[in-house]
């Protein structure tokens, strides 16, 4: 029986929906259309998405309820590895490129002294953590392993992106954007976040914690010329992360995080609050930099009377380092 005979058996006896069956589906062809010519593709996929429908049904049957602080899966089933796995064949490694090596050292340097590491980065796709992982891998493989990224609902309560978040480190949130969805649920989603950021304050004041955090709140996307831009960084959110830091028994260093993955599985034009958007996937090269350490009391505008004046000029600055890098990278399409 082939993968697709198989999905439609699973979409006709109700261990799929018909919606999530169509999503896989599109995504399935894409992933095919992707590896035309590669030499990956005579390994055949069918066998990743085979035990990715069997994963979505279990989630479709019996979701996962995520802990605010959600630590890696990695038995009985590996689902960190299984990540990369899926993402892996669609990553062209000879056209993607890691920048700021040296900092990554000092970044490892600093959590071995139980130091903690606060990366401020733009955010592309739902793989952004599976992406990174894949260009630290060779030379810096349990710092991708080991890292926590601050994750909203939407990659926690998506059958088809749970299983992946599954075998991650997850700090769990609801973002500012869909926290008054539905309304009746806003202040059981607050206290959530409000426990969130305790258990975060914890790991902090045990120290070593390396905990990527995308200040825009969201996926990067097109502007009306159909370039990608990095989505501006929201002041409340990095000073809220801030303040946590300097609560925090140990010290915390700061740094950009450029990325550059959107072509791999790009968002949909337009923000839906509904779940279930259509995935298409492309083989191309990702990147990322490293950013050097940001000094998070003196930078343009930390002067101003005003505290958010000097909050709006910090987070307009952190973001501009993110860019400056993200500039360097190619362009979206010639990945």
């Amino acid at each position: 029986m082939t993968f697709q005979q198989k999905l439609k058996e699973y979409v006709s006896n109700g261990k799929i929906p018909g919606k999530y069956g169509y999503i896989i589906d599109e995504l399935y062809q894409s992933y095919i259309d992707a590896l035309q010519g590669q030499d990956i593709q005579a390994m055949g996929i069918d066998p990743i998405f085979e035990t990715f429908i069997n994963l979505v049904a279990a989630q479709v049957e019996n979701p996962f309820q995520f802990a605010p602080y959600h630590q890696q899966i990695l038995e009985p089933f590996n689902y960190y590895q299984y990540g990369l796995e899926f993402i892996r064949p669609l990553v062209d490694m000879k056209l993607s490129s890691l920048r700021g090596e040296k900092n990554v050292l000092e970044i490892q340097k600093l959590l071995k002294e139980k130091h903690n590491v606060i990366l401020l980065a733009n955010h592309q796709i739902e793989a952004d953590p599976q992406a990174i992982s894949l260009l630290l891998e060779k030379d810096f493989p349990s710092l991708g392993r080991e890292m926590i990224f601050v994750a909203g609902e939407r990659v926690l309560t998506d059958p088809l992106a749970s299983p992946i978040s599954m075998g991650r480190n997850l700090l769990c949130i609801y973002s500012k954007r869909y926290i008054d969805h539905p309304p009746e649920l806003k202040e059981k989603k607050q206290l959530h976040n409000k426990k969130t950021m305790e258990l975060m304050s914890d790991l902090l004041a045990e120290g070593g914690k390396c905990i990527y955090v995308a200040p825009s709140g969201g996926r990067d996307r097109p502007n009306d010329m159909g370039v990608v831009e990095v989505a501006p960084f929201d002041p409340q959110s990095i000073e809220m992360f801030y303040l946590m830091t300097k609560k925090a028994k140990q010290p915390t260093h700061f740094y950009p995080l450029s990325l550059a993955t959107f072509d791999l599985l790009p968002p949909p034009k337009t923000i839906q609050v509904e779940l279930g958007e259509v995935r298409k996937a492309k083989r191309t090269g990702i990147h990322a930099c490293f950013g050097n350490p940001i000094n998070m009391e003196n930078y343009p505008g930390s002067t101003a009377t005003d505290k958010h004046a000097r909050r709006q000029a910090r987070a307009d600055f952190i973001c501009s380092l993110v860019k400056k890098e993200y500039s360097k990278f190619p362009p979206s399409g010639a990945r």
